[in-house]
C-alpha cells in the first residue's frame, strides 16, 4: 500500500492486509488473514492475528499481543503492555481454540498501559480503561473504569477527559471542549451538544 512503513525487523505473513499510511515498527509479527486499516501506528514488539481486524486510525503501543477473537474498531488506542486473553480456561495440554470468547473494542475507546482485558467482553465507544485495570465485564460507551476488577467511576467524553457533572439532572460537560452529555432513561450516556 502507498506510504505504508514496515520496519525491516518485522514480519507480515502472506494473506495479511495493511492499509495505506500505516506504520509497523520494530520486531512485530502480523499473521495471515489479519486486516489492519489505514493510518494506524503499530509499536515495537506487537503481535496481531491470525484473523484479527484492526480498524482505521488505531494506535497499538509497544509489547501488545492482539489474538484471534479480538476486534478493534476505528480510532482505538491500546497502551503499552496491555494484555488481551481469548480463552477463559486455558491449559497448555488441551487445545481450546474452538472455545474462543470474542472481545470487541468499539470506536474511539482507550485502554491504558498494563491493563488486562479478559475475553468475552465488550468495551463501548469512547470508553476509557485506566492503566492497570482488569476488565472482567462489559463497559458502556463513555464509561471510565479503574481497578482490579475494573469498576466504573464516571464518564469520559469524546476528547478522553473525565466529564464533570453539571446538575442533578444527570447532565455532564467536557472540561476541555465544552461538549455536553446526558444520561437517558436506560442509563446510557449520549451527546446532547446543540
Amino acid at each position: 500500500m502507498p506510504e505504508t512503513m514496515i520496519h525491516e525487523s518485522s514480519y507480515v505473513d502472506t494473506g495479511a492486509t495493511i492499509g495505506a499510511n500505516t506504520r509497523i515498527w520494530h520486531f512485530c509479527h502480523i499473521f495471515t488473514d489479519t486486516y489492519i486499516g489505514s493510518n494506524c501506528t503499530i509499536g515495537q514488539n506487537v503481535m496481531i492475528g491470525p484473523e484479527v481486524t484492526v480498524g482505521n486510525g488505531c494506535k497499538i503501543q509497544n509489547n501488545v499481543s492482539v489474538y484471534k477473537g479480538i476486534t478493534l474498531e476505528d480510532n482505538v488506542f491500546i497502551g503499552p503492555s496491555v494484555v488481551f486473553t481469548n480463552v477463559n480456561t486455558p491449559r497448555a495440554d488441551i487445545n481450546r481454540m474452538d472455545e474462543l470468547a470474542p472481545t470487541h473494542v468499539c470506536h474511539g475507546a482507550t485502554i491504558g498501559a498494563n491493563a488486562t482485558i479478559v475475553c468475552g467482553t465488550k468495551i463501548g465507544a469512547y470508553a476509557f480503561v485506566a492503566a492497570g485495570a482488569v476488565v472482567t465485564k462489559d463497559i458502556p460507551a463513555h464509561g471510565l473504569v479503574v481497578g482490579v476488577p475494573a469498576r466504573q467511576i464516571g464518564w469520559v467524553g469524546h476528547a478522553g477527559e473525565r466529564l464533570l457533572e453539571e446538575s442533578k439532572n444527570a447532565e455532564f460537560v467536557c472540561p476541555r471542549t465544552g461538549r455536553r452529555y446526558a444520561l437517558d432513561s436506560s442509563g446510557a450516556l449520549s451527546d446532547v451538544t446543540k
